[in-house]
């Protein structure tokens, strides 16, 4: 069994215009295989047109696209037993 990644960076709280894009970065301390999940308050988001998901290593990045008064809130990053807000 593989040991579980833990979040050695942390988000970074983020201030955009609307209309921006908004970027939040977190870094796992290894490569996994564990499910990572973006979230939105409690809404689990997904890539697509709105919503950039993006893993490159050990380096997760989520792009809110354009954003409006209603992407307002708190932005969790959670990998196995780790969390990590914004």
């Amino acid at each position: 069994k593989e040991p579980a990644a833990t979040i050695v960076e942390m988000l970074k709280d983020v201030t955009s215009r609307e209309g921006e894009d908004a970027v939040f970065e977190c870094r796992l301390s290894r490569e996994t295989t564990q499910e990572a999940q973006w979230f939105l308050g409690d809404v689990p988001l997904q890539s697509n047109e709105m919503n950039e998901i993006k893993v490159q290593g050990t380096h997760h990045t989520l792009i809110l696209r354009k954003v409006t008064l209603e992407d307002c809130g708190l932005i969790s990053f959670k990998v196995g037993q780790h969390t990590s807000t914004a």
